[in-house]
Formats: structure tokens, C-alpha cells, sequence
């Protein structure tokens, strides 16, 4: 599983967080990969898919990983709760052992399962995941966010599929919007504005919270045309797919990074 999900990152169908562990999101990224390499679409691991799947990569899976202080020097003690957050000048990873998980796409736990007794301190040689790179190589021209899949996925200009990605796709409660949209704008590094206007949750005043992984919206926002909806960053990898949105559709940090770093202002976004 943890080799499957490995290289289902590097093909461009990504599995949400790297953690050794069937799931709903391996299942997806396992579909989508089959859809698109012609092979049947269930969404399961057998010996056509690995066979697939391992063609197209050599690399090993993991790798030595010397820790620099670039990983670790922001490092914040963020409190619970977005008016917490106000005080703070970056919303950056609690811990050495987040921002380094984030970096290899991996869950914390599978990071420390591979380098027991790690201090996680500069210098520190670790054993990492070796994921995807982080960058399409194509720009995206059409995104369309499926709410029965929780799954959002990108096109260029011929309408090839670029990749797919595990989403958190709003709720019963906040639904997101249905029809189609475009990028107006996307900001590698959000401020976010929280405005109670017209809201049934959060605080009831205005807050502006500095930017940072940590941030609501995570390290990416898509602006969307339609105004307040975008697609994001999470602070918490752990709970894309499985946890409901207030309307917008949150992706990881890394995902959003690479999906932002390859729309174009303009491209559609389809809600389906």
C-alpha cells in the first residue's frame, strides 16, 4: 500500500497524505489512475495496477534526507481557535516533524515510524518519502470539482487530464456552489479575512490572520469568480476527503501549491 501510494503521487494522482494505510483517497487516486491508464475502474490494488504503476518510475521509493535549517526555522506555537490567530505574524508548522511530513507529502506517523528515535534537529540525516514533484509541467485550463467523488481534477488547453486530487468539497450544512466559475487570481502565500457577514459560524467580529501552512486556508488560494469560494490549502492533511467544508474546496498544502502553480486566470472550474 505504501508503495502503491508512492507512485500513484508521482503519476499525478494523488492519494491526499502518504501513511501506508488503505483508505477512501488511495481508493479514488487507485480509480482515477486506472481510468486513465485504460485499465477497469475499480478502484482496487491488484497486479495490473502495481505492474502499471511501477513502469512508470525506477527511482526508489525512499530516501536519505539531510535536515537544513531552512525546515525548520519558522517553526510556531499556534493555539487553538482563529481569534488565537490574530496575535501571530506567520501561522508556520508546530513542529519540525509537521513541516518535514508536509515537505515528503507523508503523515507524521509514517515519518516517525521510519526514523525512530529522530530528534528532527538540522544535520539530522531522516529517511523520507521519495513523492512526485511538485509542478505539472502543462497549465491547467479546466478544473472540475466532482462533489459525489470528492475529487478535483485538472485539464490543459486539449483537455487531457493533468491530474486528480482528494478534496473536501463542502456539506449538507454549506453546500458548495454548482455550475461553472473561473480563476481570477491565485496567491501562493494568503492572508486570510474572515468577515461574520452573512455566516452561521466562526467569530462575530472581523479577523485578519497572517499567512503560514497553518493558516484556514493552508499555503494556497484559488481565487474563484464567484465571490468568498475558492479552492485552498489545509492546515490538517489528515482530514481531506473526510471532513465537510464550509462551501470551499480544500485540498492539502502540497496539492493546492502544485495545482496553483499551474492554473492559469481564466482556466473553468466546474462544479459537477
Amino acid at each position: 500500500m505504501l508503495e502503491a501510494q508512492i507512485l500513484l503521487d508521482r503519476a499525478r494522482h494523488s492519494p491526499g497524505v502518504i501513511d501506508g494505510k488503505a483508505g477512501a483517497n488511495t481508493s479514488r487516486a487507485l480509480r482515477a489512475f486506472e481510468q486513465a491508464s485504460g485499465l477497469p475502474v475499480d478502484g482496487k490494488l491488484d497486479a495490473k495496477v502495481m505492474t502499471r504503476l511501477r513502469s512508470s518510475t525506477t527511482e526508489p521509493l525512499l530516501t536519505d534526507y539531510v535536515i537544513l535549517e531552512a525546515d525548520i526555522d519558522k517553526l510556531v506555537d499556534v493555539p487553538a481557535g482563529m481569534e488565537a490567530h490574530v496575535a501571530l505574524d506567520h501561522l508556520g508548522y508546530g513542529s519540525a516533524a509537521e513541516a518535514l511530513a508536509e515537505k515528503y507529502h507523508m503523515s507524521q506517523a509514517l515519518l516517525e515510524h521510519h526514523n525512530p528515535g529522530a530528534e528532527f534537529v538540522v544535520g539530522e540525516s531522516i529517511k523520507v518519502v521519495r513523492p512526485g514533484k511538485d509542478e505539472l509541467g502543462s497549465k491547467v485550463a479546466r478544473i472540475e470539482v466532482d462533489k459525489s467523488t470528492s475529487e478535483v481534477r485538472a485539464y490543459d488547453g486539449s483537455g487531457k487530464l493533468l491530474a486528480s486530487y482528494p478534496g473536501t468539497i463542502g456539506s449538507d450544512t454549506f453546500p458548495s456552489p454548482s455550475g461553472t466559475m473561473t480563476v481570477r487570481a491565485v496567491a501562493p502565500a494568503p492572508t486570510y479575512h474572515f468577515d461574520p457577514s452573512g455566516r452561521e459560524w466562526g467569530p462575530d467580529k472581523r479577523l485578519t490572520i497572517a499567512a503560514g501552512p497553518n493558516n484556514r486556508v493552508g499555503g494556497t488560494w484559488i481565487d474563484l469568480s464567484r465571490e468568498g469560494y475558492g479552492i485552498h490549502g489545509s492546515p490538517d492533511p489528515r482530514l481531506i476527503g473526510k471532513a465537510a467544508s464550509h462551501g470551499c474546496v480544500r485540498l492539502t498544502n502540497w496539492d493546492a501549491a502544485e495545482l496553483g502553480g499551474a492554473v492559469e486566470k481564466g482556466a473553468t472550474v466546474a462544479f459537477l
